[in-house]
């Protein structure tokens, strides 16, 4: 049965189903079977070159696969890569802004680029308002710090309007404070906009706090996804996402798990 002829009572906003990715003779993503549901907060966990990367461009519709089939928000990627894109929004891991212009003008001009209906103005100021910037909306954006940076870059994925979100390490180079505040605005985001998130990062302990979910992958391979919770009772050991990844990474080093 395809995807497209499966069915479930809650259906997965994104779905894959023996999703493969050679590249000559090495298999990076090796028959990816991966379900994540309206309103989750997925945590994306693995060592370098796992395959996470190459996952997401698959599902972007940025990377055809070898095999198997991909649904994002029910559709197929590989035929219609625009209108996934149009319903997704990304956050890299550095965001790229005009430094000259201030976060209202950054905001309109990605507002304007995406062809956004008129009366987006409302739409930059209530983003701003939500990740905290709207004292800064007038402020070059060549004066902010990394955190706010970062709070501008969730600002431009939201100011789109999208049903499902992707950051990929979102926290990183944030003191502790920074850290705290887009921790709470990720967890916010499912509750107050209905958004799914899915979190990359090789901090574990910041994902335990914020995923309802997480998929542990190696070598292209999923070995586990699962609530923590649910992982723990599984593999035996205490409910921490730490002692987990210990679990499925027999030997390996924490610090070299990223997404």
């Amino acid at each position: 049965m395809t995807l497209a002829e499966a069915a479930t009572e809650v259906a997965p906003v994104i779905e894959t189903r023996e999703l493969t990715r050679r590249y000559g003779r090495e298999t990076v993503v090796d028959k990816l079977n991966l379900a994540i549901y309206p309103g989750e907060i997925f945590g994306f966990l693995g060592p370098n070159g796992a395959g996470k990367t190459t996952t997401l461009l698959m599902l972007l519709g940025l990377s055809v696969p070898s095999a198997g089939e991909a649904r994002v928000l029910g559709v197929d990627p590989v035929q219609e890569p625009l209108k996934v894109k149009s319903q997704v929004g990304y956050l890299a891991e550095n965001m790229g802004f005009y430094g000259d212009l201030t976060a209202r003008e950054n905001l309109s001009f990605v507002a304007e680029l995406n062809k956004l209906p008129p009366g987006f103005a409302r739409k930059v100021d209530e983003v701003l308002e939500l990740v905290g910037l709207k004292a800064a909306a007038d402020k070059p954006v060549g004066e902010f710090s990394r955190g706010m940076r970062q709070r501008l870059g969730l600002a431009e994925v939201l100011v789109k309007d999208p049903k499902v979100i992707f950051l990929d390490e979102p926290t990183l180079g944030l003191d502790p404070e920074g850290i705290n505040t887009m921790l709470d605005l990720i967890t916010r985001l499912p509750v107050e906009r209905g958004l799914t998130v899915i979190l990359s990062s090789h901090l574990l302990h910041l994902v335990a706090r914020v995923a309802t979910r997480v998929g542990i992958l190696q070598k292209g391979v999923l070995l586990a996804q699962g609530s923590i919770k649910s992982l723990a009772e599984e593999a035996q050991v205490p409910e921490d996402l730490e002692a987990i990844y210990k679990h499925y990474f027999q030997g390996a080093r924490i610090e070299e798990v990223s997404v």
